[in-house]
């Protein structure tokens, strides 16, 4: 897909399992935030912050040594706020799929000022 960027690749270790010995989704939901403010700082001057966290669907489980790789693209830009789609798709030296995805998100970010208010996004490179 040439319109998504590849935004963060991680290695998953044995720290970030849960107790049924699968990668724990909250680790995953973290670097889906970091990969989609990657994305959101791509499209404006200014901070962003997350407000929200939508339509996260874990489509398949992750396991420890898996190589997670975090696409992303803007779908929506608003007055102050930049809604960003993050698909995270896991690396395995398995076939018969050796890449499969297994996370979805969609997640807004809105810019803000040094005091932390909300402001109108203003794209990289305008006055």
């Amino acid at each position: 897909m040439p319109d998504r960027n590849l935004s963060l690749r991680v290695i998953l270790l044995p720290k970030d399992t849960n107790a049924h010995g699968t990668i724990f989704g909250g680790v995953i939901l973290s670097y889906i935030d970091l990969a989609g403010a990657d994305e959101a700082r791509r499209h404006t001057a200014h901070r962003v912050v997350t407000v929200a966290m939508n339509e996260v669907v874990f489509h398949h489980p992750v396991y420890v040594g898996d190589a997670i790789s975090f696409y992303t693209r803007v779908v929506k830009i608003g007055i102050s706020s930049i809604t960003v789609n993050v698909d995270v798709e896991v690396t395995r030296n398995r076939l018969p799929d050796p890449v499969v995805r297994v996370t979805s998100a969609t997640v807004v970010y809105v810019a803000i000022n040094e005091h932390g208010d909300k402001i109108a996004v203003r794209a990289v490179g305008s006055v």
